[in-house]
């Protein structure tokens, strides 16, 4: 369930800390055009994609993505998902982001974590049941959570910190 108004209000005071941080969106390279990098103990490639399990973690640009198991799929060299699962941790310059799973489209940029989100930036902390993150721009959309509503504490930049 989506939650419209504390959603728009939510997402709006996010972006007001971001632009009161100093305009973070705006500065941003497309992180997605960086190439994706891979660690994990064990590993599978497979013709259609791989599967990594135990202390995977995956890197683009500065941005981190670390869970039990990650699955990637595609073919001819080219990943267009990434599935994460168990533990998921995503972790940008700015925020990070916990869930339960994640999906990566590469095509488009966009992360959906699902499951216990917890978004944080600085002391800034959303919670909900899904997100929807785009990692180009950093625009976060998130979804109720079990009581169908999103939850967040925001701290109010003072002048002069």
């Amino acid at each position: 369930m989506t939650i419209k108004r504390p959603l728009t209000l939510a997402v709006a005071l996010l972006g007001l800390s971001l632009a009161v941080g100093g305009a973070v969106a705006q500065s941003r390279a497309n992180v997605s055009d960086q190439p994706i990098s891979i660690g994990a103990e064990t590993g599978e490639y497979r013709s259609d994609g791989f599967s990594l399990r135990d202390k995977v973690e995956i890197t683009q640009g500065g941005n981190r993505l670390r869970a039990d198991a990650i699955e990637g799929q595609g073919g001819g060299g080219q990943i267009s998902t990434i599935t994460a699962t168990g533990g998921v941790y995503y972790v940008t310059p700015t925020e990070s982001i916990r869930g339960d799973r994640a999906v990566y489209t590469v095509s488009n940029a966009t992360i959906v974590v699902t499951g216990n989100v917890i978004l944080t930036q600085g002391r800034n902390v959303l919670t909900g049941s899904r997100l929807t993150y785009n990692v180009d721009s950093g625009a976060a959309n998130m979804a109720g959570g079990s009581n169908g509503r999103i939850q967040g504490v925001f701290y109010p930049q003072k002048s002069g910190n």
